[in-house]
């Protein structure tokens, strides 16, 4: 949907971002001492770009994902994926995955549902536009490089997700039950027909660092 916003829009929010600080991965890293969880993908790696065939621009259907070293005592695992830079007030949420089996090492390509495919059958909650869906990338033209950060959470045994959690309700639950986390970081920018001194990379960006 930001993909129609006019790129002059994109430029006079160049400086609106919601910040890397504000994605729950960091909050839980700055201040609880938890598990580190490895989170990669076959397709692309850390702060890299994504394959344009997971966004807007391309097929739309999510992308894989593998981890381990999930930390005894996890009864379930949890996803959530956010854009740290959307110009909005906090990141925008692309997809929510609750209830995954502890004992679950990988997420298959297209494992969400999206606009045109069928995916697996997860316990899925509400990205953005309140769909429970994988929401593709689509940064506005000309708003420069988007993180998007993908993040795994074990959580310990405590309070349930509703039918269809969304951001706010993961958050405090995940807050309450999670013992390990892990980070994985895919970058995405629409070509700029107008020249700013928005950053040209994701390393000028100050990425976050998952050690």
């Amino acid at each position: 949907m930001l993909e129609k916003l006019p790129e002059s829009v994109g430029h006079a929010l160049i400086n609106q971002r919601a910040g890397i600080e504000q994605v729950l991965y960091n909050e839980l890293y700055r201040n609880r001492s938890v598990a580190r969880i490895e989170l990669r993908s076959p397709t692309f790696v850390f702060n890299g770009q994504l394959p344009r065939r997971y966004t807007a621009d391309g097929d739309g259907v999510s992308p894989p994902l593998e981890w381990d070293a999930i930390p005894p005592g996890a009864e379930s695992l949890a996803i959530l994926v956010e854009d740290a830079d959307s110009p909005t007030p906090h990141p925008l949420v692309h997809a929510i995955i609750v209830n995954l089996p502890s004992t679950a090492g990988a997420l298959e390509e297209g494992a969400l549902n999206s606009a045109d495919h069928k995916g697996a059958d997860l316990a899925v909650g509400q990205n953005s536009f309140l769909r429970q869906t994988w929401l593709p990338p689509d940064p506005p033209r000309g708003h420069g490089v988007h993180r998007y950060v993908f993040q795994i959470f074990a959580l310990a045994s405590g309070s349930p997700f509703s039918d269809v959690p969304g951001r706010r309700e993961f958050i405090e639950i995940v807050l309450e039950r999670a013992i390990g986390v892990g980070c994985l970081i895919g970058t995405y920018e629409r070509a700029d027909s107008i020249r700013t001194d928005a950053p040209e990379t994701a390393a000028e960006m100050g990425m976050l660092d998952p050690a």
